[in-house]
């Protein structure tokens, strides 16, 4: 892997840090199987690329592409929290008709913005990116540490004691759905600025490249109990995550191809969680 390659995965990593992070809120904070993320991602990137090519501002259209998400994970937490709709059965419902919706706003399969200004040309990828992601990185953790914020973290940890205290759970999960919907809208809206290109499948595998960056992450920084190192572990383990698959595709003798990056990304997550039940056996 030569250093242009190391670069672009080191791009793609702080990119899909943000999804890292929305799983984290979702599947670690609340815990809530979301598997709305393949879809929301897709609608960032198209609610973005729509809203560039007609002439919007591209950090209005990236903004809008974040509100987008959000909605999208509203609308998983309504059929949860008012229909008591099981949380994954909720999210594959919202994930399969954002299908349809990110064709509408489309209006075809995809769209290029190759030719647009997009946020991006406003400085490198690497460290626009890298200023998005700092800074949501920092409010998450100052937000966590809020009353409001330790609410959500309660009511994820134990609901029932979270009810008794008087804290509304169903709308703790709605908050935290939505937050976590539009970090990963807004991830793919970054994506299409930086590829140049909305696809209305460029979301599919979202959710486990985000699970692999988490659980990389976390056994990295060796299961970290404070949130904002828990934040950063997400960060981190995206990026690792990038690194590893970029050097697993460019290992000539290994003879793997870019399609077999699922396999890679499955073997990945198997080889973390392996060694870190070993760790937690040996520490016994």
């Amino acid at each position: 892997m030569n250093g242009l390659q190391f670069l672009g995965s080191i791009e793609i990593g702080l990119i899909y840090a943000l999804v890292a992070l929305g799983v984290y809120i979702t599947f670690r904070i609340i815990d809530f199987p979301d598997l709305t993320v393949d879809g929301s991602f897709t609608t960032g990137a198209a609610v973005a690329a729509a809203m560039i090519i007609s002439g919007y501002n591209s950090i209005f259209a990236t903004i809008m592409a974040m509100l987008a998400g959000s909605i999208a994970g509203l609308i998983t937490g309504y059929l949860n929290v008012r229909w008591n709709i099981i949380g994954l059965l909720a999210g594959i419902i919202t994930m399969t008709a954002l299908y349809s919706v990110n064709l509408r706003i489309m209006e075809k399969p995809n769209i290029a913005i190759m030719n647009d200004v997009t946020v991006f040309n406003y400085g490198s990828v690497v460290i626009v990116t890298l200023i998005i992601v700092g800074c949501l990185t920092i409010i998450l953790a100052r937000f966590f540490a809020s009353k409001l914020g330790l609410a959500i973290l309660a009511s994820g940890i134990n609901p029932r004691v979270s009810k008794a205290y008087g804290i509304n759970v169903n709308h703790m999960k709605l908050i935290a759905l939505a937050m976590s919907n539009g970090l990963i809208a807004l991830s793919g809206a970054l994506f299409a600025e930086s590829q140049g290109f909305a696809d209305v499948s460029m979301g599919s595998g979202t959710i486990i490249a985000g699970l692999a960056s988490v659980i990389v992450g976390e056994a990295i920084m060796l299961q970290p109990k404070k949130i904002y190192l828990c934040l950063f572990a997400c960060i981190i383990g995206s990026i690792i995550y990038r690194i590893v698959i970029a050097f697993a595709l460019n290992a000539i003798d290994l003879g793997l191809e870019a399609s077999d990056l699922n396999l890679i990304t499955a073997i990945i997550v198997a080889i973390t969680m392996i060694l870190s039940k070993l760790r937690q056996v040996n520490n016994c």
